[in-house]
């Protein structure tokens, strides 16, 4: 039993509501010390696609963990990672864009780029280039296009892999080491970045690094009592048969919780960008791990879950070349195909 679950059952709190608000409390607090990121030496789609996506996608990775050292079914985490996907992907970015529409020429304070100001002088004139504004914009856009051709090139990898109905060591091999290269290239780029605009990674960028391990803590803590929690339900929906679409949903949580907050924000890039680049700690990273440590057996939804994910990736693609972003009207096609992948998983 690990400290804060022995303070927890000493203090007599030990309850299924308890451990899921430990789970909601941590990830805001990730929230909270990730938007400060965003003065600390990350821009917004460099801070959505390498830094969210591990802090959002940390409770995958700690099941995966779980699901190892309890020796369980290797193919809970496909689910897991699947139904986190597949989630991203359209439910969660197709609400926000149904509310506020992701509008990616917007700056957080509702308006778009190159829009004039109250007395009457634009952008340019005020000092902030219009032209410097639309090759920021330009170059988020190429960011999100390349993300999404990544979620494109990583689902059809493992789509091929597991073709023969398994997912074995060599398999999880190189679907690690695929994310790996990916995230070399994020880094460089990042630093690129930060190099062009002459930034630097101060003291408060590691001490909030720091606070958000501290979450991450709490969050190893709170999925390792509900699994098990989960583990000993007999009856209904809420049990061990349906591990890997329970936990895939709790682990959406977060991620619904930034695309909201973002949205809301008018930051169109962070909250797409950190959908996007979560699904990366999934699929490849997580899927890739567990099948590293044990085969997996996929399951009979394993091919519409990556053909719905790799459709809505193309849409969202589209969208962004086209659109500038996830138009309203668009929002409900999205949640329509989540529709689709609920009832081919569970009906």
């Amino acid at each position: 039993m690990n400290p804060l679950t022995e303070t927890i059952e000493n203090l007599g709190l030990t309850s299924v509501w308890t451990y899921l608000a430990i789970f909601l409390a941590t990830s805001l607090v990730m929230i909270w010390r990730l938007d400060a990121l965003l003065k600390h030496g990350l821009e917004g789609t460099a801070l959505g696609t390498l830094v969210m996506p591990y802090c959002s996608g940390l409770g995958n990775l700690v099941f995966v963990g779980i699901i190892a050292e309890r020796h369980g079914s290797s193919a809970e985490v496909l689910t897991n990672c699947l139904v986190n996907n597949v989630t991203n992907l359209t439910l969660v970015l197709g609400l926000p864009a149904l509310i506020w529409v992701l509008d990616l020429r917007a700056k957080a304070n509702g308006k778009k780029s190159g829009a004039k100001s109250t007395n009457g002088t634009s952008g340019a004139k005020r000092g902030v280039g219009s032209g410097g504004d639309a090759t920021e914009h330009q170059l988020n856009q190429l960011s999100l296009l390349l993300t999404l051709a990544a979620v494109v090139f990583f689902s059809g990898v493992t789509w091929a892999l597991g073709a023969d109905g398994k997912l074995d060591a060599n398999d999880g091999l190189v679907l690690v080491a695929l994310f790996l290269f990916w995230q070399c290239f994020q880094v460089f780029d990042v630093l690129k970045h930060n190099v062009r605009k002459k930034l630097s990674f101060g003291a408060l960028f590691y001490l909030d690094a720091f606070i958000v391990l501290l979450a991450a803590y709490g969050q190893y803590a709170s999925i390792d009592w509900l699994v098990d929690w989960l583990a000993k339900q007999q009856g209904g929906f809420v049990n061990a048969e349906h591990l890997g679409w329970l936990s895939g949903w709790l682990m959406v949580l977060p991620n619904a919780l930034l695309a909201f907050y973002y949205a809301a924000r008018r930051r169109a890039d962070i909250a797409y960008a950190s959908q996007i680049g979560d699904g990366h700690v999934c699929i490849p990273l997580c899927v890739g791990l567990s099948a590293f440590i044990a085969p997996i057996t996929v399951p009979k939804f394993f091919e519409t879950g990556l053909a719905i994910l790799c459709g809505a990736a193309i849409v969202h693609a589209f969208c962004v070349l086209v659109a500038r972003g996830l138009p309203k009207w668009m929002g409900w096609p999205l949640l329509a195909a989540y529709a689709w992948f609920v009832g081919a998983g569970l009906l």
